[in-house]
């Protein structure tokens, strides 16, 4: 239930302000479509530095083994 004290949700895009719950249905869609696209955006950069570490942390490894075997000349 709203309280008083309560706030209408804000869309604001490109510097503009609107009521969110006066949009037509179509463009409240296109916000929430918007919302999961930057949810998975965040969730995949997370996994892309989670493998960066990973990635750096195996070649750490690599080049400690390496260092005991001849390479080519």
């Amino acid at each position: 239930m709203e309280t008083p004290s309560q706030q209408p949700p804000v869309l604001t895009f490109e510097g503009l302000r609107y009521d969110l719950n006066g949009l037509p249905d179509e463009v409240k869609e296109l916000v929430r479509g918007m919302q999961v696209a930057d949810a998975q955006l965040r969730m995949h950069e997370d996994t892309l530095k989670v493998l960066a570490v990973g990635r750096q942390a195996m070649a750490s490894q690599l080049n400690d083994k390496l260092k005991t075997i001849t390479p080519l000349p």
